[in-house]
């Protein structure tokens, strides 16, 4: 249960990064006049931290039910697939704005 409300908070906070994120590359590309896969991947990515917050919110709701060890372990799932896509859409970022 501890975990989930860390899952739960942090979770919140990387879809407003990711949020914030497409902002920014929106203006990148309107001012270079190009386009870029990378305002979409972030896009899906705050999909998977959307999956991981309403399931730790799910968890952290459903105390002493038999599926609470499911909710937990997809919880977990979500946040570490949408930290590790995170992490790819950076270097695919970093990789576009520097060509």
């Amino acid at each position: 249960i501890d975990t989930c409300v860390h899952i739960y908070t942090i979770s919140a906070a990387m879809i407003g990064v990711c949020l914030t994120g497409v902002g920014l590359i929106r203006v990148v590309i309107s001012l270079k006049r190009t386009n870029t896969l990378a305002d979409d991947l972030l896009c899906l990515d705050a999909i998977v931290f959307l999956f991981a917050t309403i399931s730790a919110y799910w968890a952290l709701r459903a105390r002493g039910m038999q599926w609470l060890e499911r909710l937990e372990f997809a919880a977990d799932v979500a946040f570490i697939t949408g930290m590790g896509l995170m992490a790819g859409i950076c270097l695919f970022i970093t990789y576009a704005i520097s060509t």
